[in-house]
């Protein structure tokens, strides 16, 4: 009896785990950078590759860095979110253009318009990794600290924005 009880009771067990995990969101991944610094980083601006974008140059306000690629389709989705929110002129929006052929990336930018008010180029995914990128698109809330206070998986929606961007804003005396 005992020899068929405890593969039936690791079996059960092995059940009601995966059964807890149906149905969540799984791009509500915790992230372990949420309220650690950001990584710096000095990289390329991709519009004019004499100029750098350094993360240190967002400092003492918050900022949006959006990980994105002309290869991602859910970029292309995301796409209008971001020009849409980029009118506000709220908060900087920088594009970290993530392991992109950067004349891809200027041509998708120049066809589907530019909401970036800098766009990094990060050829080899360092600065992706140093934030812990899954994939592409991958947004960051920062704060004028430089702590990352929001990390979004996957597409930023407005619906994102509304309701965890904009309190977080607020709460930062943005307006």
């Amino acid at each position: 009896m005992m020899r068929y009880l405890i593969p039936l009771l690791l079996f059960l067990g092995l059940g009601v785990l995966l059964y807890a995990g149906l149905g969540k969101d799984t791009r509500m991944v915790p992230s372990p950078l949420i309220d650690k610094p950001a990584a710096a980083f000095d990289l390329p601006e991709l519009r004019n590759p004499a100029q750098r974008v350094l993360s240190k140059q967002f400092a003492g306000k918050p900022w949006l860095l959006n990980v994105w690629g002309s290869w991602c389709v859910a970029c292309q989705e995301e796409h209008p979110v971001l020009l849409n929110y980029a009118k506000s002129k709220q908060i900087p929006l920088v594009g970290l253009n993530w392991k992109d052929d950067e004349a891809t990336a200027l041509r998708w930018l120049a066809t589907l318009g530019d909401p970036y008010d800098a766009v990094a180029v990060d050829a080899e995914g360092r600065v992706a990794i140093d934030f812990g990128v899954y994939g592409a698109p991958e947004t960051f809330l920062i704060d004028g600290n430089g702590v990352i206070r929001f990390k979004q998986i996957g597409p930023l929606t407005a619906e994102v924005i509304a309701s965890e961007i904009t309190p977080r804003l607020a709460a930062m005396g943005v307006k």
